[in-house]
């Protein structure tokens, strides 16, 4: 028979995880109604800022020659940056990304290209040391960093490596903000930078029949830097608004298979203790029938 003592405490045990997985809900549903609207946000000025940079190369034709925007004839080594969270109990959010990211790097390897890995937060960096995968640079606890003093000097870094000719490629890496319940592996190509113009901004460029001061092609030179912090900026903010869902969401079914678990163990209990019962009358009558 169970141990109606051991059932109790169990019992209190669960109650007590449950108080917690149902804080940690709450929480994660504040922060992230915060980061999702800082999310969405973005992406409107991003692809605002793309039809910009669209229109002024169109503009400048030929005349462009901007390193960020050349791609190289043979990519031979590649710098991808990945960014995960600092923290877990939030389902397979690192998980999920970092298993497809690990069978992208192999497939990316597989063409003769050498890759570095430049990685953001405490998950990504436990995986990459258990598959021994060597990593260039790895930066932990950065959530309370404001994103802009993270990425201004990341996005200095790419340029500069890209430019110099350390990197034929430049890849970032991170769970895009689908939904409360979708957060999506996303790779993006983030060097050589492509603004190619589609034929709704040639049409939009030769309705406005904009001029460029001094000329499109030092404009173009100015906005590129810009485009690309914004693609950074887009990725640290995907990934926190993400997060934030995967917890919420996490936390939820954790409070759900609690109280699930309660019940079974309250069953459990009120078995036990009418079977304790029941024997201890029984004792008691077969005793008084034996007098």
């Amino acid at each position: 028979m169970p141990n109606l003592k051991d059932i109790r405490t169990r019992i209190d045990s669960v109650k007590k995880t449950k108080q917690i997985t149902s804080a940690m809900k709450l929480v994660a549903a504040a922060k992230l109604r915060r980061a999702s609207e800082r999310a969405t946000a973005a992406r409107p000025y991003r692809d605002q800022l793309e039809a910009v940079l669209r229109r002024v190369a169109g503009a400048a034709g030929d005349e462009i020659d901007e390193p960020l925007l050349q791609p190289r004839e043979t990519v031979s080594k590649v710098l991808v940056v990945v960014v995960t969270s600092d923290r877990g109990l939030c389902g397979a959010f690192n998980n999920g990304l970092l298993r497809h990211t690990w069978d992208w790097l192999q497939a990316k390897k597989a063409t003769g290209a050498t890759v570095d890995v430049q990685l953001y937060g405490r998950k990504g960096q436990a995986f990459f040391r258990r598959m021994k995968q060597e990593v260039k640079q790895a930066t932990t606890d950065y959530a309370r960093t404001p994103k802009m003093e993270i990425v201004e000097p990341l996005t200095a870094s790419m340029v500069a490596g890209f430019v110099d000719g350390e990197y034929d490629e430049v890849w970032l890496v991170y769970n895009r903000f689908v939904s409360n319940l979708v957060q999506t592996p996303t790779y993006d190509r983030v060097l050589p930078l492509s603004v190619e113009g589609k034929e709704e901004d040639a049409s939009a460029e030769a309705a406005g029949e904009y001029r460029y001061e001094p000329d499109a092609a030092e404009i173009l030179g100015e906005l590129l830097p810009l485009f690309l912090q914004t693609l950074v900026l887009g990725c640290f903010l995907e990934t926190e608004a993400g997060f934030f869902a995967a917890q919420m969401t996490a936390m939820d079914s954790a409070t759900r298979n609690a109280s699930d678990l309660i019940g079974r163990l309250t069953l459990e209990y009120n078995r036990a203790r009418q079977a304790a019962i029941t024997k201890e009358i029984i004792e008691i009558v077969s005793g008084a029938a034996a007098l």
